[in-house]
C-alpha cells in the first residue's frame, strides 16, 4: 500500500495511515476500507442505562446491534450536519476489483468489534450476559461513516448477512446518490429489512445548502431514489434531520408534507440535528431544535400529509416517528418477519 492511500494493482483499497490513526483514537475498528464502531447507545445498554430509539420504535436489540460501513471514507456529499470525519473523504468511486469480499470484510470487522467489546468486560457496571450476547450480532445497521451504497458488492454483502443464522434484521441508510445500486438490491433479491433514505430538504436550494453534494445531478439522483421508495418490497423510512434556519420553517413543513406523499414510505423519522462530533466545526449548538419544536414540526407534517400519524417519540433523542396509515405495516420487526 502506498502512503497516499492509493492502491497498486490487485491491492485492496485502504484507509490512509494518518486517517487510520485518528479513527483508531476515536474508537473505530477498521478493516481495509470498512469501519465499525460501538455506538453511544450500545455502550449504555451494556450497563443497563437505556436503549436506542430503534429498540423503542421497532424492537431492535441494542446490545446485539453491529453498526458498520463497507465504505468508511467514501461519500458523495459533505453534509453540513455530519458528525463523522467526512473531511477525510477523498473519492467518489470504489473500484470493484479493489474492494474486499463481503465474507472476508465482515470477518475482519467482527474481530475489530470484538476487540472494542472486550474493554467493557473490565467495567463492573457492565452486564456480562449482555456482553456475551453482543459478540454475536442479531441486527446489522449498515450506516456509520461514508455512503454504503458506493460499495459495489453491497448486494452480495446483504445476502451474506441474511444467510447468517443469528441475523434477525438489517437496516441500510443511504443518502440517495446511488439509485442504480438501490435498483440492484431490488433486482438481486438483496433488499435490507428496512431501508432509510436521508431526507433533509424538500427543495433544490436547501438540498444543496445542507448536503453540499459533489455530483452535478445530485438532486436528480436523490429524487430517483425517493420515487423508488414507494415501490420497494421492504420496509422503507425517510429520516429527516432538522437544522434551525435551514429546513425548519412553516414553508418547509408544507414542502415536506407534499414530498412524503410522493415517497409513500412506511415510516418517517423526524429528528433534530445534534451538536456533536465534527459537525461542531460547522454548526452551533443553537442550531439544534428543542424536542417540542420537533414534535410540532412532525405533527404538522403528519396532519398536512393526510396519510401519516404520530406513532411514537423519544424525547432524549429529540425524535418523532410517523407511521403510514394507508401503506400500513407492523412497527415491530419480529411481527414483520413472521408475516413476510
Amino acid at each position: 500500500m502506498s502512503c497516499s492511500g492509493e492502491t497498486y494493482e490487485n491491492e485492496l483499497i485502504q484507509i490512509k495511515p494518518s486517517i487510520l490513526k485518528q479513527l483508531k483514537k476515536a474508537k473505530y475498528g477498521v478493516a481495509d476500507h470498512a469501519t465499525v464502531e460501538l455506538c453511544h447507545w450500545t455502550k449504555k445498554s451494556f450497563k443497563g442505562e437505556g436503549s436506542c430509539y430503534k429498540h423503542k420504535f421497532y424492537g431492535i436489540s441494542t446490545h446485539q446491534c453491529m453498526e458498520f460501513s463497507p465504505a468508511g471514507m467514501h461519500c458523495e456529499n459533505r453534509c453540513v450536519y455530519c458528525w463523522r470525519p467526512m473531511e477525510f473523504y477523498d473519492s467518489l468511486k470504489m473500484d470493484a476489483s479493489k474492494v474486499a469480499e463481503p465474507e472476508e470484510m465482515l470477518a475482519k470487522l467482527m474481530e475489530e468489534r470484538r476487540g472494542l467489546i472486550m474493554g467493557h468486560y473490565g467495567d463492573p457496571r457492565s452486564d456480562r450476559k449482555k456482553l456475551d450476547e453482543s459478540l454475536l450480532p442479531s441486527h446489522y445497521a449498515i450506516s456509520l461513516s461514508g455512503e454504503p451504497t458506493m460499495y459495489p458488492k453491497l448486494p452480495q454483502l446483504i445476502r451474506y448477512l441474511k444467510s447468517l443464522k443469528a441475523t434477525k434484521s438489517i437496516f441500510l441508510v443511504t443518502n440517495g446518490q446511488e439509485p442504480d445500486m438501490i435498483q440492484r438490491l431490488k433486482d438481486e433479491d438483496a433488499l435490507p429489512t428496512q431501508l432509510y433514505l436521508s431526507t433533509n430538504a424538500a427543495d433544490y436550494d436547501s438540498f444543496v445548502a445542507i448536503n453540499k453534494p459533489r455530483y452535478d445531478d445530485s438532486w436528480e439522483r436523490w429524487n430517483r431514489t425517493l420515487e423508488m421508495m414507494s415501490e420497494l418490497d421492504t420496509r422503507t423510512v425517510l429520516r429527516v434531520t432538522l437544522i434551525r434556519g435551514y429546513n425548519d420553517s412553516e414553508q418547509s413543513i408544507r414542502a415536506f408534507a407534499d414530498m412524503v406523499k410522493r415517497a409513500n414510505v412506511h415510516f418517517i423519522e423526524i429528528k433534530s440535528y445534534m451538536h456533536i462530533g465534527r459537525s461542531t466545526n460547522r454548526l452551533q449548538r443553537t442550531d439544534m431544535l428543542e424536542f417540542e419544536e420537533v414534535s410540532y414540526f412532525a405533527g404538522e407534517v403528519a396532519r398536512k400529509s393526510g396519510i401519516y400519524s404520530v406513532m411514537d417519540e423519544s424525547e432524549s433523542s429529540r425524535i418523532v416517528v410517523l407511521q403510514n396509515q394507508q401503506r400500513f405495516t407492523d412497527r415491530w420487526i419480529t411481527a414483520y418477519l413472521q408475516t413476510s
